[in-house]
């Protein structure tokens, strides 16, 4: 009975190493913080192996911590250093260079002033994030995938890639900018069986507008009053459910709003 006992328990080890070794592996920039963290989350307790890709070092071990039973390699880097970037998906340990999933999360707005008054320095670190950040990480891992005939890359756009609004100038034209990278980027994979979805959330309550307002959190939490915005988990639902459809399935855009939130109609100024 011992005998029969202990090779069970041998055979439930090797079953726990194969479904490690066949885990799928996910890679989520912007990792410390909203869409990016519950990501991850989400991922990391359906089995897979995550690359979590974030600035703040301490959160990506209080990350760690809280997912200890999981399978996370952490890498603190900012994803706008060229140089580090692809040093880093190049000096993946093993048994996480084969990544399924790519979840370009990484983004930020700054400021919400008319162009006129906006600072300079913000729009370039917006473009440097959204734009230059997105391409070196997509740059990185697409032949990865290339190379395997499997993937799915998602990109985390905005509404404000669609549709304008006062004060969102720079960083709407950035999320324009990953709208249309995203669909040809569809186009260019072709034949390679890699997917790629453009995620475009609207009125979302993560830190997105304490670095917006830089800080002042009196004036972020203020403009989340009597509404029910979406959060970081809704957005992290969304795309684990997309990574489970069949493969031949791909969702190319997807619009997202708080049912809170609605369009808001042309303006018209008078005896300008």
């Amino acid at each position: 009975m011992a005998n029969w006992s202990y090779k069970a328990e041998k055979f439930d080890t090797i079953i726990k190493k194969m479904e490690k070794i066949m885990s799928k592996v996910v890679l989520v920039t912007g990792a410390t913080s909203g869409f990016g963290r519950e990501t991850v989350k989400m991922f990391a307790k359906d089995g897979c192996k995550i690359i979590a890709i974030g600035r703040r070092e301490e959160r990506l071990k209080e990350l760690k911590e809280e997912l200890n039973e999981c399978d996370i390699h952490t890498i603190s880097l900012d994803v706008r250093d060229k140089k580090e970037v692809f040093l880093a998906i190049e000096n993946l340990p093993l048994e996480y260079r084969n990544i399924d999933i790519l979840v370009n999360s990484a983004g930020l707005a700054l400021g919400l002033e008319k162009a006129p008054d906006a600072l300079l320095e913000d729009w370039e670190v917006m473009i440097d994030t959204n734009i230059k950040g997105l391409l070196y990480i997509t740059k990185a891992v697409t032949p990865i995938m290339v190379k395997r005939k499997s993937g799915y890359i998602f990109n985390i756009g905005s509404i404000a890639g669609n549709w304008p609004y006062e004060g969102a100038n720079v960083y709407g034209s950035t999320k324009a900018f990953v709208q249309q990278f995203s669909l040809n980027l569809r186009t260019d994979l072709k034949g390679t069986n890699i997917r790629v979805s453009n995620i475009e959330p609207g009125f979302s309550k993560t830190e997105f507008s304490n670095v917006r307002f830089k800080g002042d959190d009196k004036k972020a939490n203020a403009i989340y009053d009597g509404i029910q915005p979406l959060v970081g988990e809704d957005i992290a639902n969304l795309i684990f459910t997309l990574s489970k459809l069949p493969l031949h399935v791909n969702v190319n855009t997807l619009e997202v709003m708080p049912i809170a939130q609605t369009w808001a109609g042309f303006a018209l100024e008078r005896d300008c």
